[in-house]
Order: C-alpha cells, then structure tokens, then sequence
C-alpha cells in the first residue's frame, strides 16, 4: 500500500494510469438533498426569481492567520494582492513552477493578518503546504469538506443569486441591503444574529453569499427562507448545483498540474494516499499517457488579464516568458440536441449503445477531457459537461485552438471513451461523435458584463 501521492504513481507506473483506474466515484456535493423540488425548475429560477444554495458542505476552509499570512498568500498567487483590505475577497490563483495550474479559491479578508481560502482541495492542499513547511509565522485551522469531517462545518454558507436575490436579502434583513461593489464585503444582521455577506454571483446572476457560526445556520436559513416565500425563492439541490458553472463559464475542476517535476516531489510526498489528488478519477474521450497534456496554463482559463507581475511568487519566471499569443480559448460548446438524442436512443437498440449521459450533469469522473475535433483532426479539450433547462441544451465548457474559438464554429465533441478503463462507473459503450457549436464562456453576456458592475 502506498503512503503518499508519489508512491501512489510509482506503484501505477504513472500518474494517468493511476487516476485513470481510479476507483473512487466523482466528486459529489455531500450531505445535500439531491433536488428539493425538480432540477429543471431549480435551474429556471437563478434566471428567473431567486435561490439559495447551501455551500456548507462541499468546499475546504483554510483559515490563515498571523504576520506573515499575506506573504504566504503573495508567494503563491499570481493575481496582485495589493489593494486588498479587511472586507474584501479576492480570487486565488496558483500555478506550479513551470506556470501550470495548480487551482484557485476565493479568499476572504476577514481581519488585520486573518483570512480565509475556500475551495475545493487542490489550492487549499498547496497553501496548507506551505504554511507548514516554509518559514511563515502563521497558524492556520482547516475545516474540510462534510465528505471527510465528522461533525457539523465550523460555519454555514449559503449563496443568494437570481434577479430577485435583493429583495429576498431585504427581506431578511427588515431593511434596504448595503450597496456593495462586486467582491467587496460587510457585515449584517438576520434573525438577529450577525451575518456576514460578499457581493458574489454564480451563473451570471446577482446575489450575495452569507456565512456565520454553524450555530446559527438554522435561525438565519429559516429566516432567508420565509423571506422568500413572497419572492420565488428555491433552494437548490445538489443535482443542479453543479450545473450553474456552465452557465457562468467558470472551470470548477482543472487537474491540479502537481504530477510531475523533481520540485513538486516533496510536495506528492505529503499529499496522503487518500488525498484528493491521490484517488479523483480521470476519463473521457481524450487520453495521453502524459499527464502534463491534461494540463492548463492560465491563459486557455482566462485567468491571463489578471496576472501580475508586482509580486515575486512560485512560476512567475514561466509566466514571464509565455503570453497568451496562440493559447488555446476557454470557450462554451452548444451541443447539438438531435445528436444527443440519437446517443440517448441508443439505449434501446441493441447494445452497446453511447456512454450513458447522466442528467443534469453528464461527468462520470472527476476530471474529465473529451476531444473536440474538426475535420477529424483534434483542435481543443471539452470538459464541464451538462444540461441546462435555460438554455435546452447539453453545454460544455472547453478550450479549443484560436481559430476555431468563433462564435459559431462548427466543432465535433467525441463522447465516451476509447481507451477502456475500469472505473466502476464506466459500461460497455460505444463512443459516438455529438456535433457542437462554439459560443462564449460565459455564454450569456449579462454573465459576461453587467453583473460584475
């Protein structure tokens, strides 16, 4: 049995085949009912009335906190972290040595040296490397995801979103929401207890996202709720949870490019045989058996424009001497209904039919790349793949070569995959080919531009 995430891929013989076999489900949003009413007009009210969505349970906390938090933080981001005062978040973004993607997280400032990074694993893991190996004077407590804690999260966390998000908050409250610029955060008072909020947003709609003690999750959900009742609120499970990044444009799930290189081998040593990283299945349609072509620079993410080189920080020396010229575009993919169709119909012809696509949310593995092609000939990676009843499309996100990112473009998405695994979730199948059109990422341009005014 291996320790540690580098015995894990010498004992596969590569970090592919070792993720590729994995056994372990997808990542799924813990301890969350799946739908409370239909996923469907779950979706429809973000673009229509307003949700809620319960964060509590799905995502890590790192709390930072001493003289050298900030230090920690600038050594690791490549965004600038200048002009970031107590009350304000900021999107973390880490790269490896060689300008790789690592992952991101929003990290709140709560107090004078004191913030919070919250996210999924693979950013929260590499600043909780480093506080404990580098010479940092800094305490830091994390408080993982209800998939690996016992007992309650140490806060809730709730997400208010959709045209009527406001209102509802107005509601809570018994008084008119502070303005707040996108980003930026205050404090407020529901059910008499203190709320902390943050002008936030997913799927491209207004909203605010709220957190507190744990102790007081049921007091302020109660209230938010009753508060809704006159303006359309509906809570969303976790089934379309998911879904909203689709929308958004947002890549939730980049592979962590920390599997090769002798400077990230101590790194793989102390990332546990259960960690994230250590046992997330890899699939779909676009298989290499080097691990560093499943990886993204911030560039095909769209994270180049906020770059900034006012700071020295892990992989600024590769970035120095890349640019965005040529880089692949995050895009959004449209896919074509009556070829989806087909693959569903399928189903009840004599088999194998297509790799079955599960609703809303097609993924059957945690990090998943399906080739996009024209001509036959592969131009780009698809990877977020699902439904949305907003726009009555399968949608994926991709990132495809530069001149095949208008939008418009015909592109061909192959579904299923061609080199057989034995992931549990994975049957008998055939790949089939699923016409798409390229449109933006985000696809909507009210998620492209307004809301972030």
């Amino acid at each position: 049995m291996s320790k540690n995430l580098e015995e894990a891929i010498q004992q596969a013989g590569s970090a592919v085949n070792l993720l590729w076999e994995a056994q372990t489900p997808p990542s799924v949003v813990p301890r969350l009912a799946p739908e409370f009413s239909n996923w469907r007009d779950e979706q429809l009210a973000w673009r229509k009335t307003a949700v809620i969505y319960d964060q509590s349970h799905h995502m890590v906390d790192l709390n930072l906190k001493g003289p050298d938090a900030l230090r920690l933080i600038k050594d690791l981001a490549i965004n600038s972290m200048e002009n970031f005062p107590v009350d304000k978040a900021k999107q973390f973004v880490a790269v490896n040595y060689d300008g790789y993607i690592i992952g991101d997280n929003i990290l709140f400032h709560l107090d004078e040296n004191e913030y919070r990074a919250v996210g999924i694993p693979p950013s929260i893991n590499w600043m909780q490397y480093h506080a404990e190996t580098g010479n940092y004077d800094v305490e830091i407590r994390r408080d993982d995801s209800s998939a690996v804690r016992q007992g309650p999260p140490e806060l809730y966390r709730y997400q208010l979103q959709g045209p009527g998000a406001m209102e509802v908050l107005a509601e809570a409250m018994g008084a008119q929401p502070p303005k707040l610029k996108f980003f930026n955060m205050t404090t407020v008072t529901i059910a008499d207890k203190p709320v902390r909020v943050l002008r936030h947003g997913m799927a491209g709609e207004p909203g605010v996202e709220i957190w507190g003690p744990w102790e007081h999750h049921d007091a302020v959900h109660g209230a938010i709720l009753a508060s809704g009742k006159q303006h359309g609120l509906v809570q969303v499970g976790a089934r379309a949870y998911h879904t909203n990044a689709l929308e958004s444009g947002w890549l939730p799930r980049p592979l962590p490019a920390i599997y090769t290189g002798e400077r990230l081998a101590d790194y793989r040593r102390w990332l546990d045989d259960n960690a994230y990283e250590t046992i997330s299945p890899l699939g779909g349609s676009f298989y290499s058996e080097n691990i560093e072509d499943y990886y993204f620079t911030p560039y095909e993410l769209d994270y180049g424009k906020i770059i900034s080189f006012d700071h020295d920080f892990i992989g600024r020396d590769a970035l120095e001497h890349t640019s965005a010229e040529g880089a692949r575009q995050k895009v959004t993919l449209v896919w074509n209904g009556d070829d989806v169709g087909k693959a569903y119909a399928s189903m009840f012809q004599d088999g194998p039919g297509a790799k079955f696509i599960n609703l809303p949310m097609a993924l059957y593995d945690t990090f998943h790349f399906d080739r996009v092609e024209v001509n036959g000939r592969t131009i780009g990676l698809s990877t977020w793949t699902g439904y949305s009843a907003n726009e009555r499309a399968m949608l994926s996100l991709a990132v495809v070569d530069p001149q095949f990112a208008e939008p418009g473009t015909e592109v061909v998405v192959k579904w299923g995959e061609d080199t057989p695994s034995s992931k549990l979730q994975v049957e008998d199948h055939v790949q089939v080919q699923i016409r798409a059109t390229v449109q933006p990422a985000p696809l909507t341009e009210f998620a492209r531009t307004t809301y972030r005014a």
